[in-house]
């Protein structure tokens, strides 16, 4: 305003050079004001004097309070992505250690057919990248300040002041706002931190999976001295990946009240801001800390490749079926049919001892257009395999 000519150039520099607060006096000064805008202005012009006259000149209490707040997000913001850089690394150190280590795939929680454990972290790896980018996008989304007064129409204070304060403070004036900056973007922030907190979740969930006892192919890791459960010494259990997912349903709560404070009357209401002064700390400061977490669980698995191994044979060779399938469709059988001859071996394998290869054998109309040597090599690993390094480098690894 000084720049502009609108406040004395003398009076701008008595401001700045005597500007000062005390959080114990402001807090007085609120009990009798009951407003903490008017309370913190009221004590800063204790010690500046007559010359406060021009501060807050054409200026609302959320002129303050928004533009601080989109600061403030805005550096949380720096502070998540930094940490979800940190987070791909250490997930991008595993794919590429377990690159070629073979589990089997799950799906409905039953085996399905072989994957690498490689594989899914170069999976988790992808997931985490489009964290990044939705965190990118929420910044935007939030990096909005306002000094428009008390309906947005600016009718105190000129539009530049706003332009350039919110330059200096790395912000895009709001092109249109009423009292307040409308509430759709930081409920966008919060439904971005809630998706990102269930990509956490995904994986603390997946983890646990792999730990259970009849599973094991993975297990947190358990430092020296850590116990288990206070009544069983023998218990080693995923306590971090659950504290994750518990977590994760307060930051998605958080975002259902986000979503709530969008629909404020005309110009505003005050019912958003009691809620924002919880969720919008609170779901950042988890988030912080979620993925801290996240990444020294990452760093610390105990993988069990043996275990993978072991699990992998569990259904003998069953794992091979869609491969015989399309083997037989290939040459000329009708899906159908050729469905039927592959499902009529499995179930044999579930009921049996022999191997599903055997039970193949046994079937006259599959080993018709398909040799023991060719089957052999159609049943193999590496038929499953072929594609990780393309699957890799589509992903940035």
């Amino acid at each position: 305003m000084a720049q502009l000519g609108t406040v004395p150039e003398a009076d701008a520099k008595i401001i700045r050079e005597r500007g000062k607060f005390s959080v114990s006096e402001i807090l007085e000064i609120e009990k009798r004001t009951n407003h903490d805008v008017i309370a913190f202005l009221e004590n800063v012009a204790s010690y500046v004097g007559p010359e406060a006259r021009w501060m807050h000149q054409g200026l609302t209490s959320s002129d303050v309070l928004d533009t601080t707040l989109a600061v403030q997000l805005v550096r949380s913001c720096d502070v998540l992505l930094e940490d979800v850089a940190k987070l791909r690394e250490v997930i991008g150190q595993k794919a590429w250690q377990y690159k070629e280590t073979p589990m089997i795939g799950r799906s409905h929680g039953v085996h399905a057919e072989p994957i690498t454990f490689g594989l899914k972290m170069a999976l988790m790896f992808d997931e985490f990248a489009r964290a990044e980018q939705r965190l990118k996008s929420a910044r935007e989304e939030v990096a909005i300040g306002k000094l428009s007064g008390a309906v947005g129409t600016h009718a105190h204070l000129d539009p530049r002041v706003e332009a350039i304060v919110c330059s200096k403070l790395g912000l895009k004036p709001d092109p249109l706002s009423t009292q307040v900056i409308q509430r759709d973007r930081h409920a966008q922030f919060s439904v971005t931190l809630a998706v990102v907190a269930s990509s956490i979740d995904r994986w603390a969930t997946e983890f646990r999976h792999l730990q259970r006892t009849e599973v094991l192919e993975l297990e947190e890791y358990f430092s020296p001295g850590q116990k288990g459960s206070s009544a069983m010494p023998h218990k080693r259990n995923p306590i971090t990946s659950e504290r994750l997912s518990g977590l994760a349903r307060i930051i998605r709560g958080n975002a259902v009240a986000a979503l709530e404070n969008v629909a404020l009357w005309h110009e505003r209401d005050i019912s958003h801001s009691s809620v924002e002064r919880i969720i919008l700390p609170d779901s950042c400061i988890l988030m912080d800390y979620m993925l801290a977490t996240l990444t020294e669980l990452v760093a610390g698995l105990q993988v069990y490749r043996q275990n993978m191994l072991e699990n992998l044979g569990i259904t003998k060779g069953l794992y091979f079926s869609q491969s015989i399938l399309l083997e037989l469709t290939r040459r000329g059988m009708e899906r159908n049919v050729a469905y039927e001859a592959v499902q009529r071996a499995a179930m044999a394998t579930w009921r049996n001892q022999d191997d599903f290869l055997t039970e193949v054998r046994k079937v006259p109309e599959i080993m018709s257009l398909i040799l023991p040597a060719e089957l052999e090599k159609l049943c193999s690993l590496e038929q499953h395999f072929r594609y990780i390094d393309q699957s890799f480098r589509d992903v940035g690894l």
